[in-house]
């Protein structure tokens, strides 16, 4: 029987291809595209750092970092815009690297092979992290991060070779999860009354080196 000839997998018929049995490839599947990662066997065989990818569609725990039980889902649930263009990214590299042989059936293409709903939200999402990322650059070119160091002894410190260190606060790419993230960010005098900004607590207006911790 020849398996690599299979265009559409369901996740018993792909779990085949986990790297186990020497004799067949071996298969993984991102956002529901299954490629053939045989030829990095040493990482994706039994033992390799990435034999957790193989045989499934983990396509959570390339952003997640979680490779145990529910971590190893397709699910991208709960997943920022930024990550899941993340997730997009890893899928550009394995089109890249190695050969897409398929599609899988489930949360992304349906018995016959076509896009679900959940793909195309999916792909409305990669385009919105692009979108994100694009405007985290151009922010950081005109507001460039802080210098920083830490050691056990002395804590944490930031300072800025030019201008003022803030605490910059970053609005959330989903509404419910309040304020987002923060970054220290650098700012001279005639931009600090740009709105999220905070003082480091008990650092100075007008310091340019300030304690974290």
């Amino acid at each position: 029987r020849h398996f690599s000839s299979q265009r559409i997998f369901t996740s018993e018929s792909l779990s085949q291809f986990d790297g186990a049995s020497k004799e067949l490839p071996i298969y993984l599947s991102i956002l529901g595209s299954v490629f053939d990662v045989t030829s990095g066997r040493q990482h994706y065989g039994i033992g390799g750092s990435y034999h957790h990818f193989s045989g499934r569609d983990a396509t959570r725990a390339f952003v997640s970092g979680n490779f145990t039980g529910d971590g190893l889902s397709d699910s991208v649930r709960g997943l920022s815009p930024i990550e899941v263009k993340r997730i997009g990214d890893w899928r550009g590299f394995y089109h890249r690297s190695y050969s897409y042989i398929g599609k899988l059936i489930g949360t992304y293409y349906d018995s016959n092979g076509k896009p679900t709903d959940e793909l195309l939200r999916v792909e409305k999402r990669i385009k919105r992290g692009e979108e994100l990322l694009k405007q985290q650059e151009a922010e950081e070119k005109k507001f460039p991060t802080c210098n920083s160091r830490w050691s056990q002894s002395e804590g944490g410190e930031v300072w800025c070779d030019s201008g003022y260190p803030r605490i910059l606060s970053k609005p959330s790419p989903l509404p419910s999860q309040g304020s987002g993230e923060s970054r220290c960010a650098c700012f001279a005098e005639k931009q600090l009354n740009h709105p999220g900004l905070a003082v480091y607590p008990g650092c100075e207006a007008r310091a340019t080196v300030c304690k974290t911790s």
